[in-house]
């Protein structure tokens, strides 16, 4: 009977509890993880960069409605000897000639300009939503090492307590065996049973080791003294077909791809005002000295408007126009399989949310009742009803019960997770946790304007 009581509390203690009472002000808790997972994540920093970089797409597409102004100079020495008529004196000498010049360019009209600089936001709106699947991944990837160190502790734990229990059994049966109570057989059973249940913890603590560097690698810190998951349903729709809907429109993979139709259909657009009249404004004023042997000085000033009409550049443009339009076909199509996808996944992350409730309440009636066979199967082999296989087969039944209720409330939690991050609501904002949270939107405002400059907005 002890026996069974060290078990229970051993598992008892680590348990993952969907309804936890108050947790121990120093114990970290699955949103202090998932808030050092967001804030240190090198992949999750390393795609914030990449957006960044992203963002400078705009002031490019917007120099081209922008003046050019480039300054050009020219220096070098001339000789000349010049006869203008037969018989007349020649002329010589060396010109050291020096040129200083002013070239602006405004473009009047333009037909690409103004879908690039839409596609560039289209851009970066689209690898903001790309930091929204990855911050998302990372956030769901933390909760669930989070889970699988508590579900890895707790089974070490029962495994340990088993361990105990059974080595107790074989003492107790030995001593029965010393006595003629029982049989060597009863005795070679109990041997069996505790050499087996010794490779069962060997596992057990091996698996947790690898969680716990899983758990070093995703969190950025080692696991101590954590505190029980909770599943959140509290940020879930009611009902499966409010899911779906939500996946279709917050799902940041699918509005991703929305964006990525925008992309091609304004590339689309960029490659046909390939075919279209350009208007500019170009203006020049230079400056040189000795320019000829004759001129000491020379001054120079232009403006003037400049049309221009392709009319056969090889074919190029078209093919471009034909190739973007293809793209552009096949990015809707995979804006369809997205959606598709993404349709199926809340299904599936639904359905196994709703049946890990169930399995926890089946596992928790399981373990219960493996206590009670356990305690009855002891006191009748006391009575000499039953044998000490019967022991051992009651014991490892309440040890599997355990850990399936340790693995059902695993998963419990983990699925809620699973769902609030394919209906694109795993962030922090949803979620209220304790940190700041990156806006991609300040950077953008910082350079979107920028005429000038080459330090980042962060002083590099």
């Amino acid at each position: 009977m002890r026996g069974v009581k060290a078990i229970t509390a051993a598992a008892t203690a680590v348990l993952i509890l969907a309804e936890m009472g108050p947790v121990p002000a120093l114990a970290e808790t699955i949103e202090s993880a998932l808030v050092r997972a967001y804030q240190n994540n090198p992949q999750l920093n390393a795609q914030r960069a990449f957006v960044r970089s992203t963002d400078e797409n705009v002031p490019q597409a917007l120099s081209g409605y922008r003046p050019k102004v480039s300054l050009t100079a020219t220096a070098g020495g001339q000789y000349t000897d010049e006869q203008l008529t037969q018989g007349s004196p020649a002329l010589s000498g060396v010109s050291r000639q020096r040129t200083v010049g002013i070239t602006a360019s405004q473009s009047l009209f333009n037909a690409q300009n103004a879908p690039k600089v839409r596609q560039a936001e289209s851009q970066v709106s689209s690898a903001r939503e790309g930091l929204r699947v990855l911050e998302q991944s990372v956030l769901l990837s933390a909760a669930t090492i989070y889970m699988d160190y508590l579900r890895d502790s707790a089974i070490v734990e029962v495994q340990r307590s088993n361990t105990r229990v059974l080595e107790q059994t074989l003492k107790q049966t030995q001593d029965r065996f010393n006595v003629g109570e029982v049989t060597r057989t009863d005795v070679a059973q109990s041997e069996a049973q505790l050499a087996a249940g010794k490779t069962q913890q060997l596992t057990a603590e091996s698996n947790l080791t690898t969680t716990r560097s899983n758990y070093r690698r995703i969190i950025g810190n080692e696991p101590q003294n954590l505190a029980p998951g909770s599943p959140v349903d509290r940020f879930l729709p009611a009902t499966l077909s409010a899911a779906v809907e939500l996946s279709l429109t917050q799902n940041p993979n699918v509005t991703g791809a929305m964006f990525g139709v925008d992309v091609n259909f304004l590339q689309t657009k960029v490659a046909e005002g390939a075919l279209l009249p350009t208007v500019g404004l170009q203006a020049s004023v230079s400056q040189g000295y000795e320019t000829q042997l004759t001129v000491y000085r020379l001054f120079n000033a232009s403006v003037g408007v400049q049309f221009s009409l392709p009319i056969y550049q090889g074919g190029t443009e078209y093919s471009l126009i034909r190739q973007s339009k293809e793209s552009l076909a096949q990015q809707r199509l995979v804006l369809d399989q997205t959606r598709d996808q993404a349709r199926a996944n809340v299904i599936t992350a639904w359905g196994q949310l709703v049946a890990g409730k169930s399995q926890v309440s089946s596992a928790q009636a399981q373990v219960a009742a493996s206590e009670i066979a356990l305690n009855g199967v002891r006191e009748e082999a006391k009575a000499g009803q039953r044998t000490t296989l019967d022991v051992l087969n009651a014991q490892q039944a309440l040890v599997t019960a355990r850990n399936t209720l340790v693995n059902a409330q695993h998963d419990r939690v983990v699925a809620s997770y699973n769902v609030l991050n394919y209906i694109g609501r795993l962030s922090p904002q949803v979620m209220g946790l304790s940190t700041t949270v990156y806006d991609p939107s300040v950077h953008y405002q910082q350079v979107r304007d920028n005429w000038t400059g080459v330090r980042t907005p962060d002083g590099r």
